[in-house]
Protein backbone atom coordinates (compact mmCIF):
# COMPACT_ATOMS: atom_id res chain seq x y z
CA UNK A 1 0.00 0.00 0.00
CA UNK A 2 1.26 3.51 -0.77
CA UNK A 3 1.84 5.76 2.22
CA UNK A 4 -0.94 8.31 1.69
CA UNK A 5 -4.07 9.39 3.51
CA UNK A 6 -6.58 7.99 1.00
CA UNK A 7 -5.11 4.50 1.28
CA UNK A 8 -4.99 4.86 5.06
CA UNK A 9 -8.73 5.64 5.05
CA UNK A 10 -9.47 2.45 3.11
CA UNK A 11 -7.27 0.25 5.29
CA UNK A 12 -8.59 1.76 8.50
CA UNK A 13 -12.17 1.16 7.34
CA UNK A 14 -11.33 -2.51 6.82
CA UNK A 15 -9.62 -2.67 10.18
CA UNK A 16 -12.14 -0.83 12.35
CA UNK A 17 -15.34 -0.35 10.36
CA UNK A 18 -15.00 3.41 10.86
CA UNK A 19 -15.32 5.46 7.67
CA UNK A 20 -12.97 8.43 7.91
CA UNK A 21 -14.13 9.76 4.53
CA UNK A 22 -17.26 11.06 6.29
CA UNK A 23 -15.16 13.42 8.42
CA UNK A 24 -13.71 16.72 7.23
CA UNK A 25 -10.36 15.77 5.73
CA UNK A 26 -8.04 18.58 6.82
CA UNK A 27 -9.38 18.54 10.35
CA UNK A 28 -9.09 14.75 10.64
CA UNK A 29 -5.60 14.64 9.13
CA UNK A 30 -4.37 17.17 11.71
CA UNK A 31 -5.81 15.07 14.53
CA UNK A 32 -4.33 11.84 13.22
CA UNK A 33 -0.91 13.36 12.64
CA UNK A 34 -0.93 14.83 16.15
CA UNK A 35 -1.70 11.37 17.55
CA UNK A 36 1.08 9.81 15.45
CA UNK A 37 3.58 12.32 16.83
CA UNK A 38 2.64 11.33 20.36
CA UNK A 39 3.60 7.75 19.56
CA UNK A 40 6.68 8.81 17.57
CA UNK A 41 5.31 7.21 14.41
CA UNK A 42 5.99 8.60 10.95
CA UNK A 43 3.91 7.70 7.91
CA UNK A 44 0.49 6.13 7.62
CA UNK A 45 1.94 2.70 6.78
CA UNK A 46 3.85 2.56 10.05
CA UNK A 47 0.89 3.89 11.94
CA UNK A 48 -1.38 1.15 10.57
CA UNK A 49 1.18 -1.46 11.63
CA UNK A 50 1.11 0.02 15.14
CA UNK A 51 -2.70 -0.04 15.29
CA UNK A 52 -2.75 -3.67 14.17
CA UNK A 53 -0.08 -4.80 16.64
CA UNK A 54 -1.01 -2.84 19.76
CA UNK A 55 -4.60 -3.16 20.99
CA UNK A 56 -4.10 -0.47 23.63
CA UNK A 57 -3.04 2.11 21.03
CA UNK A 58 -5.91 0.94 18.78
CA UNK A 59 -8.45 1.64 21.56
CA UNK A 60 -6.86 4.96 22.50
CA UNK A 61 -6.96 6.08 18.87
CA UNK A 62 -10.71 5.44 18.61
CA UNK A 63 -11.29 7.42 21.79
CA UNK A 64 -9.11 10.22 20.44
CA UNK A 65 -10.94 10.25 17.10
CA UNK A 66 -14.37 10.62 18.63
CA UNK A 67 -13.50 14.02 20.15
CA UNK A 68 -15.10 13.55 23.56
CA UNK A 69 -15.84 16.95 25.08
CA UNK A 70 -18.74 16.98 27.48
CA UNK A 71 -20.07 18.36 30.73
CA UNK A 72 -23.31 18.26 32.67
CA UNK A 73 -26.00 20.77 31.68
CA UNK A 74 -23.77 22.31 29.00
CA UNK A 75 -25.16 25.65 27.69
CA UNK A 76 -27.78 26.16 30.45
CA UNK A 77 -30.03 28.50 28.43
CA UNK A 78 -30.68 25.68 25.94
CA UNK A 79 -31.55 23.26 28.73
CA UNK A 80 -34.01 25.77 30.14
CA UNK A 81 -35.78 25.97 26.76
CA UNK A 82 -35.93 22.18 26.75
CA UNK A 83 -37.39 22.12 30.25
CA UNK A 84 -39.86 24.98 29.98
CA UNK A 85 -41.06 24.72 26.37
CA UNK A 86 -40.04 21.62 24.44
CA UNK A 87 -40.71 18.87 27.00
CA UNK A 88 -44.14 20.21 28.05
CA UNK A 89 -45.16 20.38 24.38
CA UNK A 90 -43.97 16.83 23.71
CA UNK A 91 -45.75 15.47 26.76
CA UNK A 92 -48.97 17.20 25.82
CA UNK A 93 -48.79 15.59 22.38
CA UNK A 94 -47.36 12.16 23.17
CA UNK A 95 -47.99 11.68 26.89
CA UNK A 96 -45.38 11.30 29.59
CA UNK A 97 -43.82 8.10 28.29
CA UNK A 98 -41.66 9.86 25.74
CA UNK A 99 -38.53 8.22 24.40
CA UNK A 100 -35.28 10.15 24.21
CA UNK A 101 -32.12 9.31 22.31
CA UNK A 102 -28.82 10.91 23.32
CA UNK A 103 -26.74 10.30 20.19
CA UNK A 104 -22.94 10.47 20.45
CA UNK A 105 -23.35 10.73 24.22
CA UNK A 106 -19.62 10.63 25.02
CA UNK A 107 -18.96 10.05 28.75
CA UNK A 108 -22.64 10.24 29.69
CA UNK A 109 -22.88 13.78 31.04
CA UNK A 110 -25.66 14.60 28.58
CA UNK A 111 -28.02 11.63 29.12
CA UNK A 112 -27.67 11.95 32.87
CA UNK A 113 -28.53 15.66 32.57
CA UNK A 114 -31.57 14.70 30.48
CA UNK A 115 -32.73 12.23 33.11
CA UNK A 116 -32.40 14.88 35.82
CA UNK A 117 -34.50 17.36 33.87
CA UNK A 118 -37.12 14.70 33.10
CA UNK A 119 -37.34 13.83 36.80
CA UNK A 120 -39.19 17.13 37.30
CA UNK A 121 -41.98 15.76 35.10
CA UNK A 122 -42.24 12.07 35.97
CA UNK A 123 -40.97 9.33 38.31
CA UNK A 124 -37.53 8.00 37.44
CA UNK A 125 -38.90 4.53 36.71
CA UNK A 126 -40.88 5.98 33.79
CA UNK A 127 -37.90 7.68 32.10
CA UNK A 128 -36.66 6.02 28.89
CA UNK A 129 -33.34 7.29 27.53
CA UNK A 130 -31.19 5.52 24.95
CA UNK A 131 -27.59 6.78 25.01
CA UNK A 132 -25.20 5.77 22.24
CA UNK A 133 -21.64 6.41 21.18
CA UNK A 134 -19.10 4.96 18.77
CA UNK A 135 -16.45 4.59 21.48
CA UNK A 136 -16.76 1.66 23.88
CA UNK A 137 -14.21 3.18 26.24
CA UNK A 138 -16.29 6.29 26.95
CA UNK A 139 -19.44 4.16 27.17
CA UNK A 140 -17.80 2.09 29.89
CA UNK A 141 -17.05 5.27 31.81
CA UNK A 142 -20.59 6.54 31.26
CA UNK A 143 -22.11 3.35 32.66
CA UNK A 144 -20.08 3.68 35.88
CA UNK A 145 -21.19 7.28 36.40
CA UNK A 146 -18.04 8.68 38.05
CA UNK A 147 -16.99 12.27 37.28
CA UNK A 148 -14.83 15.14 38.47
CA UNK A 149 -16.26 18.02 40.47
CA UNK A 150 -15.44 20.33 37.54
CA UNK A 151 -17.72 18.44 35.16
CA UNK A 152 -20.80 19.21 37.27
CA UNK A 153 -20.02 22.83 38.10
CA UNK A 154 -22.77 24.10 35.77
CA UNK A 155 -25.39 21.67 37.06
CA UNK A 156 -28.22 23.36 39.04
CA UNK A 157 -27.97 22.83 42.79
CA UNK A 158 -31.34 21.08 42.97
CA UNK A 159 -30.02 18.30 40.75
CA UNK A 160 -26.68 18.08 42.53
CA UNK A 161 -28.45 17.71 45.88
CA UNK A 162 -30.74 14.99 44.60
CA UNK A 163 -28.59 12.93 42.25
CA UNK A 164 -24.89 13.53 42.97
CA UNK A 165 -22.92 11.64 45.61
CA UNK A 166 -19.48 12.88 46.69
CA UNK A 167 -16.45 11.35 48.36
CA UNK A 168 -13.48 12.99 50.06
CA UNK A 169 -11.22 12.72 47.01
CA UNK A 170 -13.25 15.14 44.87
CA UNK A 171 -14.78 12.38 42.76
CA UNK A 172 -18.53 12.57 42.28
CA UNK A 173 -20.94 9.81 41.27
CA UNK A 174 -24.44 9.91 39.86
CA UNK A 175 -26.96 7.93 41.91
CA UNK A 176 -27.76 4.33 41.02
CA UNK A 177 -31.41 5.35 40.74
CA UNK A 178 -30.55 7.82 37.99
CA UNK A 179 -28.25 5.40 36.17
CA UNK A 180 -31.11 2.91 35.92
CA UNK A 181 -33.01 5.33 33.62
CA UNK A 182 -30.48 5.02 30.81
CA UNK A 183 -29.57 2.26 28.39
CA UNK A 184 -26.06 2.70 26.96
CA UNK A 185 -25.23 1.10 23.60
CA UNK A 186 -22.47 1.31 21.01
CA UNK A 187 -23.66 2.94 17.78
CA UNK A 188 -22.04 4.47 14.69
CA UNK A 189 -24.11 7.35 13.32
CA UNK A 190 -22.54 6.87 9.91
CA UNK A 191 -23.41 3.22 9.31
CA UNK A 192 -25.68 1.61 11.93
CA UNK A 193 -29.51 1.48 11.84
CA UNK A 194 -31.14 4.25 13.86
CA UNK A 195 -33.54 3.70 16.77
CA UNK A 196 -37.15 4.38 15.77
CA UNK A 197 -40.19 5.99 17.39
CA UNK A 198 -38.02 8.47 19.30
CA UNK A 199 -39.71 11.67 20.48
CA UNK A 200 -36.60 13.78 20.96
CA UNK A 201 -33.08 13.23 19.67
CA UNK A 202 -30.24 15.09 21.36
CA UNK A 203 -27.09 15.23 19.22
CA UNK A 204 -24.92 18.22 20.08
CA UNK A 205 -21.60 19.39 18.63
CA UNK A 206 -21.04 16.21 16.62
CA UNK A 207 -21.98 16.88 13.00
CA UNK A 208 -19.57 19.83 12.85
CA UNK A 209 -16.84 17.22 12.27
CA UNK A 210 -18.68 15.56 9.35
CA UNK A 211 -18.55 16.31 5.65
CA UNK A 212 -21.65 17.86 4.08
CA UNK A 213 -22.59 14.53 2.52
CA UNK A 214 -22.32 12.75 5.86
CA UNK A 215 -24.38 15.45 7.57
CA UNK A 216 -27.14 14.99 5.00
CA UNK A 217 -27.26 11.25 5.69
CA UNK A 218 -27.38 11.81 9.43
CA UNK A 219 -30.13 14.45 9.31
CA UNK A 220 -32.20 12.30 6.95
CA UNK A 221 -31.89 9.37 9.34
CA UNK A 222 -32.71 11.53 12.35
CA UNK A 223 -35.88 12.71 10.62
CA UNK A 224 -36.92 9.13 9.90
CA UNK A 225 -36.46 8.22 13.58
CA UNK A 226 -38.87 10.95 14.75
CA UNK A 227 -42.67 11.18 14.49
CA UNK A 228 -44.31 14.36 13.26
CA UNK A 229 -44.02 16.77 16.18
CA UNK A 230 -40.79 15.21 17.48
CA UNK A 231 -37.66 17.30 18.06
CA UNK A 232 -33.97 17.29 17.22
CA UNK A 233 -31.81 19.21 19.72
CA UNK A 234 -28.40 20.21 18.30
CA UNK A 235 -25.37 22.02 19.67
CA UNK A 236 -24.57 25.71 19.95
CA UNK A 237 -21.99 25.41 17.16
CA UNK A 238 -24.42 23.82 14.71
CA UNK A 239 -27.12 25.01 12.35
CA UNK A 240 -28.99 22.83 9.87
CA UNK A 241 -28.82 24.56 6.50
CA UNK A 242 -31.95 23.84 4.46
CA UNK A 243 -33.67 22.12 7.37
CA UNK A 244 -36.96 21.90 5.48
CA UNK A 245 -35.56 19.40 2.96
CA UNK A 246 -35.26 16.92 5.84
CA UNK A 247 -38.76 17.74 7.09
CA UNK A 248 -37.52 19.95 9.94
CA UNK A 249 -38.57 23.42 10.99
CA UNK A 250 -36.37 25.59 13.21
CA UNK A 251 -38.60 26.47 16.16
CA UNK A 252 -36.07 27.76 18.69
CA UNK A 253 -32.33 28.20 18.40
CA UNK A 254 -30.87 24.67 18.26
CA UNK A 255 -34.30 22.97 18.30
CA UNK A 256 -35.73 21.52 15.09
CA UNK A 257 -39.26 20.16 14.90
CA UNK A 258 -40.28 17.32 12.55
CA UNK A 259 -43.09 18.54 10.30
Amino acid sequence: MSDNYEDFQKEYLRLSGIDLTSYKENQMKRRIESFMEKYETSGYDNFLKLLKSDSEVYDKFITYLTINVSEFYRNPAQWQILEKEILPELMQKFGKRIKIWSAACSTGDEPYSLAMVLSDFMPLNQIQIIATDLDNEVLAKAKKGYYSEKSIQGLPKKYQDRFIERDKTGIVKVSDELRSCITFKQHDLLKDPYPQDIHIIVCRNVTIYFTEEAKQRVYTNFASALPVGGYLFVGSTEQIIGASKYGFQSVKSFFYKKQ
